[in-house]
């Protein structure tokens, strides 16, 4: 598939261009920084462009046949980057009609909020990210309303190491589940098996280990 990353020099961005080239896909790469991919150049279409210009995302998302968004922030305070890019994206999917989207938010979205454990329920959410979040919950609100076919990823918080039990995947969060963590690498492949199953479409996935 003809495939557009947001993000694509973060973490799992990063992971998500190189196994979906490994996976035959033909990959166009946005990010605020060319030169973090300067070593892909030769087998994906690199994107230097701020996500939220509207102009440049509409012209990357034409011919495509899909878009996974894994777009970060390491802003601690309010932001808007995930719901404004997001709307940016619909109107250029609308406009090209591009329909498929995959996009990660996390844990702290929707009802997973509080079933990360305690270190990250008590600690990292009210600290660090409780202020992203809000937005990813407008985020993926309007994801929800779009005509697209979506599906949306909410990883655990990510770890280096992780069990090697196998993934646990969720659609509906029970009051005692708890997903501490899971790794990046485990995220893109998911991901990618998602874009692939045409019955994932309109379902949200809460992934991860206890």
């Amino acid at each position: 598939m003809r495939l557009l990353v947001l993000g694509a020099s973060g973490g799992v961005g990063r992971l998500l261009v190189e196994q979906a080239l490994a996976r035959g896909h033909v990959v166009t790469a946005q990010t605020r920084r060319a030169a973090k991919l300067a070593e892909l150049a030769e087998r994906v279409r690199i994107l230097e462009a701020d996500p939220l210009d509207a102009a440049a995302i509409g012209r990357a998302v034409e011919g495509q046949e899909a878009v996974l968004d894994a777009l970060g922030t390491d802003r601690l305070g309010p932001t808007t980057l995930f719901s404004e890019s997001t709307r940016i994206l619909l109107d250029a999917m609308a406009r090209s009609g591009v329909r498929r989207l995959v996009a990660i938010t996390g844990v702290g979205a929707g009802e997973t909020r509080g079933h990360g454990g305690i270190w990250y329920d008590r600690v990292i959410f009210p600290l660090f990210t409780r202020r992203r979040y809000a937005d990813k919950d407008r985020q993926e609100a309007a994801i929800r309303a779009a005509a697209v076919d979506w599906t949306i990823v909410r990883p655990a918080p990510f770890a280096r190491t992780v069990p090697e039990a196998p993934l646990e995947v969720h659609e509906t969060v029970p009051p005692d589940l708890v997903l501490r963590r899971v790794s990046r690498e485990e995220v893109a492949r998911f991901v990618l098996d998602r874009l692939e199953d045409p019955t994932s479409v309109g379902r949200v996935f809460f992934i991860g280990h206890p």
